[in-house]
């Protein structure tokens, strides 16, 4: 495929060496592309990321979760293992603006890719980490998986029902944290070099954007001293606010503040428990739950989902149905705003993608967006056109199997 069309994006002439494999590196460097970077991922011969092996299911050969991390990108083949291909590597990131590495410390070290080296030639270069647990500290050699940060950085224990089993959230959700926390910064040092000139080193890893995330969670324990405990959908200081089972299915409902409770108790059939002294106050709607609990549950389990939705609507009490992957992307509003989007590949054909959670009134953050790339689809275009590399230095490398 030809390189994406971005001109007119912000970050439309960055270039960006993407080593990373599995989620959050893919992740961030998606979205530097989506702004208009070009963004080259490298590798390994033969196999890729391992993200394209991780199935059932598949499409086009490759495991579907692959598919959300790597739209935008162009694919090259390295194997670092050699020596020709470190210097092939080593060429395109002094060509590049950003590097971009998730391996456990001091890996590419060894082949003379780290940020010390690259940066004596590259003053300029922007290279970014992401790991596990942070460059230093005891266990920095440690390697993790989204599921054993979200049990060691707390996650886990502040999710799920009321006294069971630890839950884990349902994506990847911390391997995403840190994929956009490392765009942020990223975006940050950009900016800063357009003023001092410099690169600089930026460093995030999952545990601590785990932990940066637990916000009042992490408050309550650190002032109060005591453990947050687990809620399943309530909340820990509104009531009436959970997920609610109505005949035909769920709906949740914020209904903790006055106006809204006092709306819902309306709505229900039961204004008496908008003056019922053990309910009438928050204070006193968190202090005895269960027991208002225990009368709201009886009573919306009579409605259809639908019904107590559009009589909470109506009132403008925040609500919602629980929906399932069909209804969302039936959705109107998720419709309106494009949300999901469909990109052509001309090997493997249409692929589905999601659209942008933000967009910008100056330019069109989706325009010339790619499919992901067959694996080593641009590898001799790449080595031609940032490298200037001749037809006999690139069938030299081929037949070393370096690429």
């Amino acid at each position: 495929m030809d390189q994406p069309a971005t001109t007119g994006k912000p970050l439309s002439g960055i270039r960006v060496v993407d080593f990373t494999r599995f989620f959050a590196g893919p992740y961030c460097a998606q979205l530097l592309g989506d702004l208009g970077a070009e963004v080259i991922k490298l590798e390994l011969p033969g196999t890729g990321d391992p993200l394209r092996l991780q199935g059932p299911p598949f499409f086009a050969g490759n495991g579907i979760t692959w598919y959300a991390t790597n739209r935008n990108k162009r694919s090259i083949t390295i194997d670092l293992q050699k020596p020709e291909g470190q210097e092939v590597a080593r060429d395109l990131c002094l060509k590049a603006d950003v590097v971009l590495e998730n391996f456990r410390p001091n890996v590419l070290k060894k082949f003379g890719l780290d940020y010390e080296t690259l940066s004596k030639e590259s003053p300029k270069l922007i290279y970014a980490s992401i790991s596990g647990f942070g460059p230093d500290g005891p266990d920095a050699d440690l390697g993790a998986f989204d599921l054993t940060i979200q049990a060691l950085g707390g996650y886990m224990a502040i999710t799920g029902d009321r006294d069971g089993a630890p839950i884990k959230l349902g994506t990847s959700a911390f391997d995403m944290l840190a994929g956009m926390n490392c765009q942020s910064a990223i975006l940050a040092a950009l900016f800063q070099r357009a003023s001092s000139g410099a690169g600089q080193k930026v460093e995030t890893s999952l545990l601590e954007s785990e932990v940066a995330f637990l916000a009042n969670a992490a408050l309550e324990y650190l002032i109060t001293g005591k453990e947050p405990q687990k809620w399943g959908s309530e909340h820990a200081q509104q009531v009436p606010y959970k997920a609610f089972k109505t005949s035909d299915g769920w709906a949740v409902i914020g209904a903790g503040f006055q106006n809204f409770y006092e709306a819902f108790v309306k709505i229900l059939g039961c204004p008496e428990l908008a003056t019922d002294p053990r309910f009438k106050e928050m204070n006193g709607r968190v202090t005895h739950r269960d027991e208002l609990y225990a009368l709201l549950d009886a009573e919306v389990l009579k409605f259809t989902t639908a019904d107590i939705i559009a009589k909470l609507e109506a009132a403008r009490v925040p609500c919602a149905p629980v929906n399932n992957m069909a209804q969302v992307f039936g959705h109107r509003q998720v419709k309106h705003r494009k949300l999901e989007m469909d990109l052509n590949h001309p090997s493997y054909g249409k692929v589905p993608t999601l659209g942008p959670a933000a967009c910008y009134s100056s330019f069109d953050i989706t325009e010339g967006w790619t499919a992901p790339p067959v694996l080593g689809e641009h590898t001799d275009a790449i080595l031609k056109e940032w490298l200037g590399y001749g037809e006999d230095r690139i069938s030299s490398l081929h037949e070393s199997k370096t690429l």
